[in-house]
C-alpha cells in the first residue's frame, strides 16, 4: 500500500486537528462532505462536535447510506467523542429526532460528565488487543459514556472518574470509537490503531469480514 488515504467527515466539529494528527503520522488526510469523497479511502475519522447537529447534516449531504456501506463493507473508521455516539447502535438520552449510523453494538450516554464547563485532560490505560498494555491523553469535552457493549466488542480505555470505572473507548472489528479527543492532546496513539487497522484491510485473518 502507497500512502494511506484517510477520510475526515468535514459537516462539523474538529476536522483540522485531526488532519494535522494524520498527516503528522506519514498518511494523506481527505474531506468527506459528499458521498464520492468516500471512494478509495484507506480509512475513515468522524471527529467530536455535536452528534446530533453532524447527524442532521449526514442528511442534508446525502451521506448517511454512503458512510453505512462503506463502513459495513470493512473500512477502518475511528470516531472521536460525537463520533462515538454516531456509530453506536443504542443511545440512552437522543436529542430529539435524533438518529446514529447504528453500526457499533454499544450503548451511549450522551455528555456523560457534564457541561463544557467540568472539560478535563486524563491519561488512561490503553488496552489493544495482542499489543503490551499503553497509555493515552486525551482530553473529555461533554463526553459520552459506555454504558452497555455487545457480543465482539473489546474494551480499549476504561478510567476512573468520580470514583466510578468507566468504559471510555472501544474495538469492533474495523471500528474504534473513543469518548475523548486525543487529537487536541497531540496523543497519536488511536489514530496509529486506525493507519495499522488500514494496513490490514484485504487480510480477513486480521479484520473479519462484516
Amino acid at each position: 500500500m502507497g500512502t494511506p488515504q484517510i477520510g475526515v467527515l468535514a459537516l462539523q466539529g474538529g476536522v483540522a486537528e485531526h488532519e494535522r494528527m494524520i498527516s503528522s503520522l506519514g498518511a494523506r488526510a481527505r474531506k468527506v462532505r459528499r458521498p464520492a469523497d468516500l471512494d478509495q479511502l484507506d480509512g475513515l475519522i468522524i471527529p467530536g462536535g455535536e452528534s446530533s447537529v453532524i447527524g442532521r447534516l449526514i442528511d442534508l449531504a446525502g451521506l448517511r447510506e454512503a458512510l453505512i456501506n462503506s463502513i459495513s463493507n470493512g473500512l477502518p473508521t475511528l470516531g472521536t467523542c460525537a463520533g462515538m455516539v454516531l456509530l453506536a447502535e443504542w443511545i440512552e438520552n437522543p436529542a430529539p429526532g435524533q438518529r446514529s449510523l447504528g453500526l457499533l453494538p454499544i450503548e451511549v450516554r450522551r455528555n456523560a460528565f457534564g457541561p463544557q464547563v467540568d472539560s478535563m485532560e486524563l491519561s488512561a490505560g490503553w488496552h489493544w488487543p495482542g499489543e503490551p498494555e499503553g497509555r493515552i491523553r486525551a482530553a473529555a469535552i461533554r463526553a459520552p459514556e459506555v454504558i452497555a457493549i455487545g457480543a465482539g466488542v473489546e474494551v480499549l480505555i476504561r478510567a476512573s472518574i468520580g470514583g466510578v470505572p468507566r468504559i471510555l473507548g472501544v474495538r469492533y472489528e474495523n471500528l474504534i470509537a473513543l469518548s475523548l479527543h486525543p487529537e487536541l492532546t497531540g496523543d497519536p496513539t488511536a489514530h496509529r490503531a486506525l493507519l495499522a487497522l488500514a494496513a490490514t484491510v484485504g487480510e480477513p485473518e486480521r479484520l473479519p469480514a462484516r
